[in-house]
């Protein structure tokens, strides 16, 4: 156990944010070297944007899985513990084993909190009776057992009324296990169902007309407004409620792929930075907290009005950390974060529409061509290119 209890800088949490800016930090100054502290129990750390190709069958789950430790950037100190408190006046932290840390300057990257439990009979259920999720390294592989072994029927995938992390994940998985279906030959005896707590099927326009296009074209049928309750997997009923007239509504699946209610860890939640919906409460343009001014928050765990990606996490860090380092070393001025996001929307095996778009849900496409156009080279960007990237740009702080 690291007998440190003071740092000039604590990060909250080892996922890609947390080990993203800790490796900027340390590539802008070495003077910070042993100085730095992520704080995570985890030992594991997962490239999760691949779970829904192994979900799809397209790639093998333990590629998606390294050891944490390989990943803690040289200089900084891994306490392996988790964050029980925060005390934001008095500048520390407390951990669940009563550990004090106290810090000069605190980033909160803890991510987000799925929550299994809030859809009920779902943990009773997923993995058995034709109920599957790729938002669990645990279960993810059961999605394809479900693809695979299809026969017929209805095949249910559903979308949640709460944020999740990448918000066109719940739609990808429901594309190839189509496009699966039409090579199988099972696709004429099923029918595909969307139900989706959302009001539409993405939250851009240039891109939901795409999708919509997808969506007639492949057959699918949508319920928008539908926000999942209850999974009777016995009689393998899913129970929806109509957010517009409160009723409820039930479908019988032979499969269902299950996106899960998320929020902010309850740690956040009950803690004097959240906002008043839990999410760590930041300026949207600079990723500094409201009221404590020696605190910044960045990626999943935050009230940022953006989708939660990977991708919004890479352009935020470096505006985070010359903020960061702005303060630390009393210069003025201010780096902008502008709401960057991307969706890379699987299709079917082989097409990918690559969606990019900002606060004002403005497409700002990386690529100068259409990118609401399915294309391969777009999907062969996610699954080949994009994990390099990760592992050997992002997380190394030069992305």
């Amino acid at each position: 156990m690291n007998n440190l209890t003071d740092y000039k800088v604590i990060i909250v949490g080892g996922g890609s944010a947390g080990i993203t800016v800790a490796a900027r930090l340390l590539r802008e100054s070495r003077a910070l070297r042993g100085k730095i502290a992520i704080i995570d129990p985890a030992t594991k750390h997962y490239f999760q944007p691949l779970w829904t190709l192994v979900g799809g069958g397209a790639v093998q789950k333990d590629v998606t899985e390294r050891e944490q430790s390989s990943l803690i950037p040289d200089g900084v100190v891994w306490v392996r513990e988790a964050v029980e408190e925060f005390f934001p006046d008095e500048q520390f932290i407390v951990t669940d084993s009563g550990n004090k840390l106290y810090y000069d300057y605190l980033v909160v990257a803890a991510g987000i909190q799925i929550d299994w439990h809030k859809v009920k009979g779902l943990k009773e259920n997923i993995g058995i009776n034709g109920v599957c999720s790729n938002y669990s390294y645990d279960y993810v592989e059961s999605t394809w057992e479900n693809i695979r072994d299809f026969n017929g029927g209805n095949a249910v995938f559903t979308n949640p009324n709460t944020p999740v992390k990448c918000g066109g994940a719940p739609q990808k998985i429901m594309y190839l296990a189509d496009d699966y279906f039409r090579k199988s030959g099972v696709r004429s005896r099923s029918d595909i169902i969307f139900a989706s707590g959302g009001a539409s099927i993405f939250g851009v326009k240039k891109y939901a007309d795409a999708l919509n296009e997808v969506i007639d074209r492949k057959g699918i049928v949508t319920h928008f407004k539908r926000n999942l309750v209850e999974i009777n997997g016995q009689e393998k009923k899913a129970i929806f409620k109509d957010l517009e007239t409160n009723e409820y509504v039930t479908i019988p699946y032979d499969m269902i792929h299950v996106v899960p209610p998320m929020s902010a860890p309850d740690f956040l939640k009950k803690s004097p930075l959240a906002a008043d919906d839990g999410w760590v409460d930041v300026d949207q343009y600079t990723l500094r907290h409201k009221k404590f001014g020696n605190v910044f928050g960045i990626g999943d765990c935050t009230n940022l009005p953006t989708s939660k990606t990977g991708a919004a996490i890479r352009k935020q860090a470096p505006v985070l950390v010359q903020n960061l380092l702005y303060l630390m070393n009393g210069k003025t001025g201010t780096k902008e974060y502008t709401g960057y996001t991307s969706c890379p929307i699987v299709t079917g095996y082989g097409s990918l529409i690559l969606a990019e778009f900002d606060y004002s849900s403005n497409p700002t496409e990386s690529f100068p061509f259409n990118q609401a156009k399915e294309r391969y080279s777009m999907y062969l960007l996610k699954k080949e290119l994009l994990p390099i990237l990760y592992w050997n740009g992002m997380l190394k702080g030069i992305l």
